[in-house]
């Protein structure tokens, strides 16, 4: 085919015009990155953005953050807590960054106690919090705790054998109570023998199984914080024995079934204890406190819980067995099987929460409040043994977020995305990084080499 002249100039014109709408394309998405903006986390365990728990922190916060980073003039420092930052500012725009060299303000570093470079000072509505890692989750949690506002006390009786708050073996809560510190409530164990009432500033009493038998004295401070509008968390354990805390059941015109609930439901997920009970999102009774719960919970022993009708409480099931439950009053030895004469049959309840508003004496000052209460029938789900499994954790955060009356806080999730390790004994590492290093350089050129010899006899 002859290129002829005409050819020649159409040809040029084509690769010109083809030239110029490929600069235009440019310079459109330029323009377009510009106005708009998006990204896409291929990572599996999303580590280069925010969980959701820390997105639903930052729309619970209203008005602008401020951050100082008090950290030295190191680029690798710098960039490292922008880069930090700038996943939250993506969520939340009004978050504000700026750093401090530390060693030029000594006398403002010893007043805020800074103790670490790098240390981030977070400032929302005249509250403040410091966060000394890069982790993800003591971040949020600094800012969870600043969206909290004022502080939150809890206090746990002790002196009868309840589950401490603070200890770590496996029957006490130290592991829940540590995640709601982190939230910013506030732990105060406290010995009702030591004490003339239950602190004012209390907003949630934690009574965790007793062992033993109350004091009347003690009953009586449990009765009159009642009955000055104080919630309460009351976690007991089979049999259902209330150790001297009938006229506290009575008040709340609750009662505490005597037995241990049977589940068989978990046989078919390989477990062989029937006295544990599973709780799944088909069994969460309509409740504020679990709605959007979709983790299964495991109570590994339960009782049930009946209310009176005829109540100035609000009362609404917490958690609830199926009908393939039964109340066991017998030993629990052998094969359990059911009793239609004795054994109650299920569904049962073995949480409920009440809920009344009504004028309470408060310091000699009548004053209307709402009041919160939880009885569950099992103290062990929270325990350091169990609350890791499924949802347990999410669980208790939530029944202390209700009963504290922080409903905006209910939602959030209790777990954080973890970034992924990958974690090699020295064999494996050796062995992938000679292949890396030699193997594979050297195959290559073989390749290379053999792909140039065949071509160079042809």
């Amino acid at each position: 085919m002859k290129i002829t002249k005409k050819i020649r100039i159409r040809s040029r014109i084509n690769n010109f015009a083809t030239v110029t709408l490929i600069v235009c394309l440019a310079i459109l998405l330029g323009w377009l990155s510009t106005r708009y903006e998006w990204q896409y986390d291929l990572t599996r365990s999303g580590r280069h953005t925010l969980s959701a728990a820390s997105v639903e922190v930052l729309h619970k916060m209203q008005g602008p953050v401020d951050i100082t980073a008090y950290a030295r003039e190191e680029p690798g420092l710098r960039d490292l807590i922008s880069k930090i930052v700038a996943r939250y500012q993506h969520v939340k725009q009004d978050i504000n960054l700026h750093f401090v060299n530390p060693d030029a303000v000594p006398d403002e570093v010893r007043k805020l106690g800074i103790s670490v470079n790098g240390e981030l000072v977070i400032h929302y509505k005249n509250r403040s919090q410091h966060v000394h890692s890069d982790s993800e989750e003591e971040f949020t949690n600094a800012l969870q705790r600043l969206a909290r506002g004022s502080e939150r006390w809890l206090a746990f009786t002790e002196g009868h054998g309840e589950r401490s708050p603070l200890g770590q073996a496996n029957f006490d809560l130290g592991n829940w109570v540590q995640q709601l510190n982190n939230r910013g409530f506030k732990t105060q164990p406290i010995n009702l023998v030591d004490i003339q009432a239950i602190p004012e500033n209390t907003q949630v009493l934690v009574i965790a199984g007793p062992q033993v038998n109350l004091l009347p004295g003690e009953i009586k401070l449990i009765g009159d914080y009642i009955d000055r509008g104080g919630n309460l968390l009351w976690l007991l354990d089979p049999p259902g024995k209330l150790f001297n805390l009938d006229d506290l059941a009575a008040k709340l015109n609750i009662k505490v079934l005597r037995g241990t609930v049977i589940d068989s439901a978990g046989r078919l997920i390989g477990l062989n204890d029937p006295t544990i009970v599973l709780e799944t999102a088909s069994l969460y009774p309509p409740n504020p406190a679990t709605t959007g719960l979709k983790l299964t919970t495991i109570f590994p022993t339960a009782t049930a819980i009946t209310t009176d009708e005829d109540s100035d409480w609000k009362v609404t099931p917490l958690l609830s067995t199926g009908e393939h439950t039964w109340l066991e009053t017998g030993k629990l030895e052998g094969e359990i099987t059911y009793d239609k004469d004795i054994d109650d049959k299920g569904p049962l309840n073995i949480g409920v929460s009440l809920e009344r508003e009504k004028e309470f004496n408060s310091g000699g000052k009548s004053v209307r409040k709402k009041q919160r209460v939880i009885v569950i029938g099992d103290g062990d789900f929270l325990s350091n043994t169990y609350v890791a499994n499924s949802g347990n954790m999410e669980l208790g955060i939530r029944i202390m977020n209700w009963l504290s009356n922080d409903e905006d806080f209910i939602s959030i999730p209790a777990h954080f995305a973890t970034d992924t390790q990958l974690d090699l004994p020295p064999l494996a590492a050796g062995i992938i990084g000679f292949g890396f290093l030699l193997i594979l350089p050297l195959l290559l050129l073989i390749t290379g080499f053999t792909i140039w010899w065949r071509r160079r006899n042809q």
